[in-house]
């Protein structure tokens, strides 16, 4: 790992995050909000690990604006970002309550205490299950639940998702952290505790290079491969280089297995969902959080 590069994209995410938070206010448009971040994190010479995810109230994630979004800021909304250095990830993510309700502002103080309580334990001989009760206790003392099934996740060089899972409730597992870059993240909501796959949310991932028919599909498919490989876009960027006539290419390229399209994990109840997410770089005898 070349910790310089992890470092460096922490420093980049924690600027942009402290940078932020006082622009998301509500009213302001995703779309505009979605492109501030973005902007920002160019300007500071970090690279887009992933479109920015602005999911509100029972979306916990995989929601970015479309290119003509219209949708604004309201209610209880994640703001979640990543920052890559030659592919070296910083994955982060705040809520903010927009409506001045004490039911969203203790969820968010509920995944923020999980998350604090979570590092304190944290190191390479730290096994996933401890940290895992660390975030369930926490979030239950609030009166929430955990969502069971969303995670945090290893990361490689241009891997967001490397294989090993972080989870938020206690399951028990004996395996040990040891040294590697890894995104906690904690998800707290006022329902049962699980989220269900909803409609799509304009993120796609190449899946499968294979050729296609399609003319535009083609050039389509060389841009993602050339512009963003291995990692997250959004159907915006490709509009913003071909046009709305992308959006038809995207879809076919989707039925054909080329692309997948996340869709965005929802409350199953549609109760309201916090969010807190930092990036720690663990090694032998010390753990940094790069995104603080």
């Amino acid at each position: 790992m070349e910790k310089e590069k992890i470092i460096k994209a922490g420093k980049i995410a924690s600027e942009v995050k402290s940078w932020v938070k006082p622009k998301v206010k509500k009213g302001v448009p995703l779309l505009e909000l979605a492109e501030t971040i973005e902007k920002k994190i160019h300007e500071l010479k970090g690279g887009i690990a992933f479109p920015v995810n602005l999911s509100i109230n029972e979306y916990a994630a995989h929601y970015t604006p479309s290119y003509d979004d219209t949708s604004v800021a309201q209610g209880l909304m994640k703001v979640d970002f990543g920052v890559e250095v030659d592919g070296w990830i910083a994955d982060n993510s705040f809520s903010v309550d927009l409506e001045n309700s004490e039911t969203n502002k203790e969820l968010i103080r509920s995944t923020e205490e999980a998350l604090k309580n979570a590092e304190e334990i944290l190191s390479s001989s730290t096994t996933l299950g401890k940290v895992g009760e660390a975030i369930e206790k926490t979030i239950r003392s609030y009166g929430f639940n955990v969502i069971a099934n969303l995670s945090g996740h290893s990361m490689e060089q241009y891997d967001l998702h490397a294989g090993i899972t972080v989870p938020n409730v206690d399951n028990n597992s004996q395996t040990e952290f040891d040294e590697g870059l890894y995104a906690i993240e904690p998800f707290a909501t006022d329902g049962k505790g699980l989220i269900h796959e909803g409609r799509k949310g304009n993120i796609f991932i190449l899946q499968k290079d294979k050729n296609t028919r399609d003319p535009l599909g083609r050039e389509i498919l060389e841009f993602v491969k050339d512009n963003y490989g291995s990692l997250p876009f959004a159907s915006r960027w490709v509009v913003k280089e071909f046009g709305a006539r992308a959006i038809l290419a995207l879809n076919h390229l989707e039925g054909e297995g080329i692309l997948y399209q996340y869709p965005i994990l929802t409350e199953e109840k549609g109760k309201l969902v916090a969010q807190s997410e930092n990036t720690f770089l663990i090694e032998k005898d010390n753990v940094v959080n790069t995104s603080k």
